[in-house]
Order: C-alpha cells, then sequence, then structure tokens
C-alpha cells in the first residue's frame, strides 16, 4: 500500500483525467514517435551495424562497468572521433542518454552562486539538472530575447560570478525554434555561456540547427541526442577538449553508470554513416512543408503552433476533449498522442503530430481533414 502522500497524488491525476499508463506498440499510422527518419526501421543501419560489430570483432553483449572502470570499449573512441568531424567540435562526450547528457553536464559546470537562465519551455531533463546544482536559476519567456536581456544585466553586474543561457534549437512539446544567431550574440555580448540541446534538430535539420548556422564555435556546449531521428539510443555533449575532461573528472550522472553496450555505439557510428550519405533530411523536409499546407488547407491554422520542424501541435484545451478527438484519430487508424497537462500547461493540452519520412501525402491529408470534423 503506498503512504497517503502519493495515494493521494495518483488521486488526483485520476480526477484531473491525466494519469499515465503504458501502452503498447500498434499498427497504426505512425504521428507520434520520434524515429523522424525511420532510421529505427532501417534494415541498411541494422546491416551495417553487424558488419561493424563483425569487423571489430566484439562479441560482448554488454559494457561490463562504467567508462572509467571496465566500460570504455575502443567503439567509443571511433565514435567520438567520428562526432568531432562530422559536427565540427574539438571533442565529444558519450552519454546514455539525452536526460543524462543534460543531467551530467548542468548539474557539474554550474556552481554555486552562479546563475542559470532557461527558456521557461526547456525539457525536464534541462529542469531538474539546474534542481541538482547548486546555481541559482531563472526562467525567461519563451523564445523572447528581450526578457533573456533583462535578465542578462541584472546578473550580470557581478564578475565574480558565471552566466549560463540554455535552450533547445527544436521545442519538445511546441516544435519551433528560438532566434538562435541573436540569442547567442546576447548570451556573448553579456560573457556568459551559451548551452543547446539540440535533441529534436538533430537528423531533423542534418547536423543540428547550431552547426547548420555555422554557430558551432560560438557555444559553450551542445547536446546531441541519438534516440530521435538517428534511432539509436544515447548522447553527446559537444564542446571544447577542457570540458570533456571536465566532465570525466566530475560529472556523477558520466562517472557512476555503467556504459553503453558496444551494439549501442555500433548503431551510432552506423546511423551517422548513413546520415551523411543520404538527404533523407530533405524528404522530411518535404513532408513537413506539405502537412503545413494541409493544415492551410484544411482551415486549422488557428489550432496549430507555427513550426518548421518535425513536431507539429495542435492546441485543444482540456484534457478531456484532447483525449477525446485523440481516441477518435486512434479508432480510425491513426497514432496521433495527446499531451496533457500537467506536462504542459493547463489551457495548452495539444495533439502533438510527429512526422516521418515514411508519413504518406495521403495519410497526411485524410488525418488533417478529419480533425478539422472533430475540433
Amino acid at each position: 500500500m503506498l503512504p497517503k502522500k502519493l495515494q493521494n497524488k495518483l488521486e488526483t491525476r485520476k480526477e484531473e483525467n491525466a494519469l499515465r499508463r503504458l501502452g503498447s506498440s500498434n499498427l497504426l499510422v505512425d504521428f507520434s514517435s520520434n524515429d523522424y527518419l525511420g532510421y529505427s526501421q532501417s534494415k541498411d543501419i541494422f546491416k551495417q551495424t553487424h558488419s561493424l560489430m563483425h569487423e571489430e570483432n566484439i562479441e560482448a553483449n554488454g559494457a561490463t562497468g562504467s567508462r572509467l572502470l571496465s566500460g570504455n570499449h575502443p567503439l567509443y573512441k571511433l565514435l567520438e572521433s567520428n562526432l568531432c568531424k562530422i559536427h565540427l567540435s574539438e571533442a565529444s562526450l558519450v552519454f546514455n542518454s539525452g536526460y543524462t547528457a543534460n543531467l551530467g553536464l548542468i548539474s557539474s559546470v554550474s556552481q554555486r552562486g552562479d546563475i542559470v537562465l532557461y527558456d521557461e519551455l526547456c525539457h525536464a531533463s534541462i529542469r531538474d539538472a539546474i534542481g541538482m546544482s547548486h546555481a541559482k536559476s531563472y526562467k525567461f519567456q519563451h523564445n523572447n530575447l528581450k526578457d533573456l536581456q533583462s535578465l542578462l544585466e541584472k546578473y550580470s553586474l557581478e564578475s565574480d560570478r558565471t552566466i549560463y543561457v540554455i535552450t533547445e534549437s527544436v521545442f519538445s512539446m511546441d516544435g519551433d525554434t528560438p532566434d538562435l544567431s541573436g540569442l547567442i550574440k546576447l548570451t556573448k555580448s553579456y560573457g556568459a555561456h551559451c548551452i543547446i540541446d539540440e535533441a529534436h534538430a538533430l537528423g531533423v535539420f542534418k547536423f543540428g540547427l547550431v552547426q547548420s548556422l555555422g554557430l558551432q564555435e560560438k557555444v559553450f556546449a551542445r547536446i546531441v541526442t541519438f534516440g530521435k531521428a538517428m534511432g539509436c539510443h544515447g548522447a553527446a555533449i559537444l564542446g571544447s577538449k577542457d570540458l570533456k575532461t571536465y566532465l570525466v573528472n566530475f560529472s556523477r550522472p558520466f562517472i557512476y553508470t555503467t556504459g553503453l553496450p558496444p551494439h549501442a555505439i555500433a548503431s551510432i557510428i552506423s546511423a551517422y554513416n548513413y546520415l551523411q550519405l543520404n538527404s533523407n533530411d530533405k524528404a522530411l523536409a518535404k513532408v513537413i512543408s506539405y502537412f503545413k499546407d494541409q493544415i492551410e488547407a484544411n482551415k486549422l491554422s488557428q489550432l496549430f503552433i507555427e513550426s518548421s520542424s518535425a513536431i507539429q501541435c495542435a492546441v485543444i484545451s482540456g484534457n478531456d476533449r484532447v483525449k477525446r478527438i485523440s481516441q477518435k484519430l486512434q479508432e480510425v487508424g491513426f497514432d496521433v498522442k495527446p499531451i496533457l497537462s500537467p506536462t504542459v500547461s493547463k489551457g495548452k493540452e495539444r495533439l502533438r503530430f510527429c512526422l516521418h519520412t515514411y508519413n504518406s501525402k495521403e495519410e497526411i491529408s485524410e488525418v488533417l481533414r478529419l480533425l478539422a470534423t472533430f475540433v
């Protein structure tokens, strides 16, 4: 039996129709997964991964320990070297997931007396990481550079503190992007350090939005995640050699966890090889463009948040209402998930459409036609 306080929290979730439950895989048309490029299903990547394992004579199933003990198998060196070349970064350090990469970076670099300024819609992993640090933190209004500047002016007066500015290049719940050029320029003008989470940009915008804009040398760190468009698992922090050395010594989520198994590392290497040789991002761009055209054609513009990414969200307020519409779409074959409060603010509940290279024009036209009849 749960303690009363915990049971009460569950009951509140039930009353708000927001109780989470584990689902199962289905055969519905996929508008919900993060597999934007279809790499998780790629037979070519699967075969390349096994060929690489064979070439490297690796037959191990697990890492056997943390990377600082026995788990730093040779494929890590190959992967991190490749990441530096591909992402034009001085150094890279692989973590077990995007969540642990954010925890490991932010919680260890931000010190007591430092200031962390973060976009109010930053991912839970970023907010949890800030909570683990000893720094003071303040959120700025979503993608609002004027609000960020007012905070920078306020907290940059003391020279003995370090200021970190954290945002995402593509926001997971809105799909929109900040003015990265303006944000990075503003951050540097106040001597602050910029951290950009590229989880939902990698693959969708080739090697990430920061790199697409040629801004990689102007940020303190980038986080690239392999569990989304790359179809694998894990993440990496891109930055200076000194940052990598610091993290190896002080990042607790890196130090005190078992490393990824060799097969997981081989999968990432193979996925990057495939990404470099193929133009899947251009194919995805066409899908995104067609989806946006169909939003207009079905007169749904007032519902959708402006986004040029693979994440397109229709705001439909109320947990009951958005769940009901999601269920209707699923009943006719489309896997469109509702995003409920408290994951998003009350009144900002939404249907989250994740687009993929394998979504056809017919599927997109039909799902939006149906949505227009349900709202």
